[in-house]
């Protein structure tokens, strides 16, 4: 008897989870993935608008390094890829390949921080010819002690930290240093994990590593940031939101984006929503993360660029070192 109840129970429980299933089929989806580093303004976004939802569109947000994250987009498996630097030209030509149109859009600016231990006392400021020494691909094997770096240092071995090479990131600052994307020695601790480059950087007194200046701003009492030369004044510039904003912090400086697949867009009522709920309050849900919001007018253009669905990218497939994202848009305006 007591077992005929039992398996009464379960019958009840199983029709019980039958029956909530349709409210959960109901709720609209949203995917995203890409870089680790714009994820923190892209999640912060996506938590208000399901709060403005109500619950009625579910979006996810996965980490899977810029590079991962177009692999996605460009094979029609999310909606939308966050990146830390434009698409290129061998993505632009996988998403041409299987149909995908994309719409291009900046969200923010971010400095890229470099980072040493606290407890290194000899480091005031680098410059691009230096970090070019540690992080050159001809340094890998060879360059292993900061007196290599600069003789006046000390005979401290080295350690460096960075992030893997699928991360946008790791592009960026091969090609503003090294001046070539992906050109970078090999020897070094990388992760998508930006926490494990924090942890390596705190726990060695020789060493140093890069990653975007959100995450440093987070981990503060931890390590200890370098001012970069900047190589058009000669200045050492720190940065922060001010100096990544006026351009001073150079080159070490990018925007960030998110790809919007155009088709979902068109055809998805949530996804429009979510992108002109996204450019509309970008402003300030970048500064509440600690990066660094677009000028207003920078916005405004962005926010055109999506109504009139303009695909393709300004960038055609490359880098554009030290330039300012307004200055893009504007020239897109007269094409």
């Amino acid at each position: 008897m007591f077992r005929k109840i039992v398996l009464f129970a379960c019958m009840v429980t199983v029709l019980a989870m039958s029956f909530s299933l349709p409210a959960t089929a109901e709720q609209k989806l949203i995917k995203i993935d890409g870089s680790s580093t714009v994820y923190p303004i892209t999640e912060a976004v996506a938590e208000e608008f399901q709060k403005a939802k109500k619950g009625s569109v579910k979006v996810t947000v996965g980490i899977s390094g810029t590079g991962g994250g177009f692999k996605k987009f460009c094979r029609g498996e999310i909606d939308i890829s966050d990146a830390s630097r434009p698409i290129l030209k061998k993505e632009m030509d996988a998403c041409k390949e299987k149909g995908i149109e994309y719409i291009e859009l900046p969200v923010a600016y971010d400095g890229l921080a470099v980072m040493v231990n606290p407890k290194n006392a000899w480091v005031k400021s680098l410059t691009v010819a230096d970090l070019k020494k540690m992080w050159e691909p001809a340094a890998q094997g060879k360059v292993t002690r900061w007196n290599q770096i600069r003789p006046e240092w000390p005979d401290v071995p080295l350690k460096l930290y960075g992030p893997g090479a699928d991360s946008g990131t790791f592009d960026y600052f091969t090609e503003a240093i090294n001046g070539k994307s992906k050109a970078s020695r090999g020897d070094f601790t990388a992760s998508e994990d930006d926490n494990v480059l924090v942890q390596g950087i705190a726990g060695d007194k020789g060493a140093t590593g890069y990653f975007g200046l959100a995450y440093y701003e987070e981990n503060k009492d931890k390590l200890k940031v370098v001012p970069i030369v900047n190589p058009a004044t000669n200045k050492e510039i720190t940065p922060s939101l001010q100096t990544v904003m006026d351009g001073t912090y150079a080159p070490l400086s990018r925007p960030l984006f998110i790809y919007v697949n155009k088709k979902a867009a068109a055809s998805k009522p949530e996804v429009k929503k979510f992108v002109d709920y996204y450019l509309k309050n970008a402003a300030m849900l970048t500064k509440q993360v600690k990066y660094v919001p677009l000028p207003a007018k920078a916005y405004k253009l962005t926010e055109e660029r999506f109504g009139k669905m303009k695909t393709g990218s300004m960038f055609g497939g490359e880098e554009k070192i030290g330039m300012k994202i307004e200055e893009l848009l504007k020239l897109e305006e007269k094409k």
